[in-house]
């Protein structure tokens, strides 16, 4: 798993992928910043998270598109198969490299709370709850998108599919109320991952919501490996 991992890792930043995912977080982060929390004179880091999430979306396209698909197309992916890397090891080491450079933004964008405790008072536990649930929600979108590229050759497919997934969850609570099914209300309840963040913005660290996310992340991933394990024995 190591290997794959420092392998995925190390093909970011082989490409554009890598600089133009960070490149594009940390400008798209600061505008939002000095916008809603400078500007506005608001000691209150969830804001900016709040502006970004859905317009990063397409970033988590971009990030997770080439993952699983890229084998595929090029057909290395039954070289990888036969090798003595379990499948599970495969999509994990796959995940955690897209998470890594994702986890490159988030230590960057460190400074915007520093700026801000040297020139207000913000509150620490609405500062770590908001970047605890800013993590383990992008965890849960990449992991949509690696099940995704997982299921066809194409990165451009792949890119599009999740980007419209991921917009699709993003505002599938709105759908909720006008649900009578209790079973359909359910579904659409488990799939609705703003809901669970909007208390980790307040600086509640529930527990049972950590425990959902994590949950969430752990199911596309167990999914991701049977749908590869299904085609190896196609």
């Amino acid at each position: 798993m190591v290997a794959i991992f420092k392998k995925e890792l190390r093909n970011y930043f082989m490409s554009p992928i890598g600089y133009i995912f960070v490149g594009v977080f940390t400008f798209l982060a600061s505008f939002f910043f000095v916008s809603s929390v400078l500007m506005s004179q608001q000691a209150d880091i969830s804001l900016m998270f709040s502006d970004i999430n859905v317009i990063y979306l397409f970033l988590a396209a971009l990030l997770t598109m080439r993952l699983l698909s890229e084998e595929k197309n090029k057909r290395t992916d039954q070289l990888l198969l036969s090798s003595p890397v379990s499948i599970t090891e495969i999509v994990v080491g796959k995940y955690l490299a897209a998470m890594s450079v994702f986890g490159i933004t988030i230590l960057i964008s460190l400074v915007y709370p520093i700026i801000m405790f040297m020139y207000g008072s913000p509150a620490l536990s609405e500062v770590i709850g908001s970047y605890i649930g800013f993590i383990l929600l992008w965890g849960a979108f990449i992991s949509v998108g690696v099940f995704i590229s997982s299921l066809t050759e194409s990165q451009m497919i792949a890119g599009v599919f999740t980007f419209a997934s991921l917009l699709l969850i993003y505002f599938i609570s709105w759908f909720e109320a006008s649900v009578n099914n209790v079973l359909a209300k359910n579904i659409i309840s488990w799939f609705s991952l703003l809901d669970r963040y909007s208390e980790f913005q307040s600086g509640i660290l529930n527990v049972e919501n950590i425990i959902y996310y994590l949950s969430f992340i752990f199911v596309f991933l167990f999914l991701t490996v049977r749908v590869i394990d299904k085609r190896r024995y196609s």
